[in-house]
């Protein structure tokens, strides 16, 4: 019997919204501060340097205006669910860095980007309905959902952008908590089951992988990581060798090897 499909965990939109926008502003303090020799600094991607990045961030929240303002799509259901989300990002990497190069070029100094769009975020997305569809690139998506998948590009690429510069910028909790269960849940939705449990206290505990169902008592195969780690696993940043050796992981059990379904995004 294939296993039962769980209801989609649900987020209060006026929290999300809040929490964005909490991370957004933490991100634009810090980029106020950076120098023209910190803007250059290479970053974990590819060859896009600080400036890139500091551009890219504040796509995050212009994305979700540029996509309110748009005609709302025909039909009732989104296209997209919000757990199939981090599997639709690889197709838009071209396009993206394509977006950014140009953004960059034409803002060399991005600090002040961030004041505009923060502005532009709260007078368009405030008053919106979360239930409300928008078209966004890969097949409509409710606005609350679409904002969940914010948290994961600004938790993300704020840790991006502390590894290349070495600052400590914070992050958010609500913004961080959201990221973590969105990205536990994506790896539920490609592999069900319940064979291994996987832990990121104090944000998500998910069951995955088909095989012996555990209803009670101590799991067989438990995989336990911090959120920080999770997503970068989650994401690509970083490899399941290279975290279980440095003891970032903890996996115990024969069936609590998670290489192969990892990263969740492209």
């Amino acid at each position: 019997m294939p296993p039962s499909r769980k209801r989609a965990r649900r987020y209060d939109p006026v929290r999300t919204r809040t929490a964005v926008l909490a991370q957004f502003t933490l991100v634009g303090q810090a980029v106020a501060g950076l120098t023209g020799d910190q803007l250059a600094l290479p970053t974990r991607l590819g060859d896009w340097t600080v400036r890139e990045l500091a551009v890219h961030l504040t796509e995050a929240l212009s994305a979700v205006c540029r996509n309110l303002e748009l005609p709302e799509p025909r039909g009732a259901k989104p296209e997209l669910t919000l757990v199939q989300w981090p599997f639709s990002t690889a197709a838009r990497a071209e396009q993206i860095d394509e977006d950014v190069r140009a953004l960059a070029a034409a803002h060399p100094g991005p600090a002040a980007l961030y004041g505009e769009v923060a502005a532009r975020f709260e007078a368009v997305v405030g008053p919106a309905d979360p239930d409300r569809l928008l078209p966004t690139r890969t097949g409509s998506m409710r606005l609350g959902d679409y904002l969940v998948t914010r948290t994961v590009e600004l938790i993300a690429h704020t840790d991006d952008l502390n590894a290349a510069t070495g600052l400590d910028i914070p992050y958010d909790r609500q913004a961080l908590a959201a990221a973590t269960r969105l990205l536990a849940d994506a790896l539920a939705e490609r592999a069900p089951g319940g064979s291994v449990e996987v832990r990121v206290p104090p944000f998500a505990v998910v069951q995955c992988l088909g095989g012996p169902q555990h209803t009670r008592g101590t799991p067989p195969n438990v995989v336990e990581t911090d959120p920080l780690t999770w997503i970068r696993l989650a994401t690509g940043r970083a490899g399941w060798a290279g975290e279980r050796d440095a003891a970032r992981i903890s996996a115990s059990g024969e069936r609590a090897d998670l290489a192969g379904l990892l990263p969740l995004m492209g």
